[in-house]
């Protein structure tokens, strides 16, 4: 039997007291109101699993309802209950956060299933969040876990480089490492949180498009374009743009990229005036840049330009008190993913992870935990 509480908001008695009966004998407890400034009065008294909400009522609308709902930041799944499925209304409530909709006259088979797959969506989600913050918890930053000095030393920089307004940022490591999540970390830790973070890769793009994917073009400027297109660094403009894998950008591109750090601006293909942009650069590389700027493969001023501020996240094999803190993480995400009760791992298995030597590093470890999660 569900104790889960269904709030109906409807005005026509017939269809409140049709569907009370049949959610009571599918195990749910009813709830009604016959207005919509009742129904918000009933949620305000008591809040319920889930709201059957019909869009056409006696004084508010149901759309002005689902937005009181949203703006008073309540998370209860809404099923919006119409007589004309083509409504824009119905396209107006989706977009304000409405999980689905049925139309009138109900049927009953498609309203149950529709009701359990809202509310399963909705525990699922509070699941989500419910593991997210505890995985923040528990790191103590974002999905960056480590609890060796050299992991704790290192999100104590990364903090104070949040903090900062330091423009570019390096960071280097052994591929697997998590230099992406450093990124995050930075980005969603100052105060251009609330803007874009863009990212791409830079081995995974040919460089005759690496250009154009950087800087944008105008309409006409070659064959292809057809129309004025945004780069990624106007995209991320107030915000960051992660540039992985650095190390493999052209010298022509990084010499372009050397002026955008310097002036702050970026013209497109093709355009004849400069913009001006405001994004922090974070830059990433499994290489060693050094060793490039002494094979002549990575220009030096770029390099002492990236690296204002270098970040430089040690290997896993050096670091073994962060490998099993990582297996409970990894647990923990793929029990939630495939539905799993695993509870931990034998201390046999425990000696032989940590005595690995991890040479994919974090992200072999992740894979090798989400294999045995499945076959398990």
């Amino acid at each position: 039997m569900s104790n889960e509480k269904v709030l109906i908001i409807d005005d026509e008695k017939l269809i409140r007291w049709s569907v009370r009966r049949q959610l009571e004998e599918w195990g749910y407890a009813a709830m009604e109101a016959e207005s919509g400034t009742g129904g918000l009065a009933q949620i305000r008294a008591e809040l319920p699993d889930l709201i059957l909400l019909d869009v056409r009522l006696p004084d508010l609308s149901g759309i002005e309802v689902l937005r009181e709902i949203k703006q008073n930041n309540v998370s209860v799944p809404v099923i919006v209950i119409t007589g004309d499925p083509q409504l824009d209304d119905i396209k107006t409530a989706i977009k304000l956060g409405a999980l689905d909709f049925v139309k009138k006259p109900l049927d009953f088979d498609e309203l149950q299933v529709t009701i359990e797959n809202a509310i399963d969506r909705s525990q699922l989600r509070s699941e989500r969040d419910s593991l997210r913050a505890e995985v923040k918890r528990r790191s103590g930053y974002h999905e960056v876990i480590g609890k060796s000095q050299r992991m704790l030393e290192l999100m104590s920089f990364v903090r104070k480089v949040a903090a900062s307004e330091a423009t570019t940022v390096l960071i280097q490591g052994e591929s697997g490492t998590g230099k992406d999540l450093i990124a995050k970390a930075i980005h969603y830790e100052s105060t251009r949180a609330n803007k874009p973070l863009v990212a791409i890769n830079c081995s995974a793009i040919p460089e005759t498009l690496m250009e154009a994917e950087l800087f944008g073009h105008e309409r006409g400027a070659f064959t292809d374009a057809k129309a004025q297109k945004k780069g990624l660094f106007e995209v991320a403009d107030g915000g960051t743009l992660f540039l992985d894998e650095i190390g493999e950008l052209s010298t022509y591109l990084q010499a372009k990229l050397l002026r955008v750090l310097e002036d702050q601006t970026i013209r497109r293909i093709g355009g004849v005036k400069d913009i001006g942009i405001d994004t922090r650069v974070i830059a990433a590389s499994n290489r060693d840049l050094e060793q490039g700027v002494r094979d002549a493969t990575f220009r030096q001023d770029l390099f002492y330009r990236l690296s204002i501020i270098p970040i430089f996240i040690p290997p896993l094999r050096q670091r073994k008190e962060d490998v099993l803190p990582l297996v409970e993480f990894f647990i923990e995400r793929y029990n939630f993913r495939f539905r799993r009760n695993v509870k931990g791992i034998t201390q046999e298995t425990r000696d032989l992870l940590v005595s690995y030597v991890w040479p994919g590093n974090v992200r072999e470890l992740k894979n090798a935990i989400e294999r045995a999660m499945i076959l398990e």
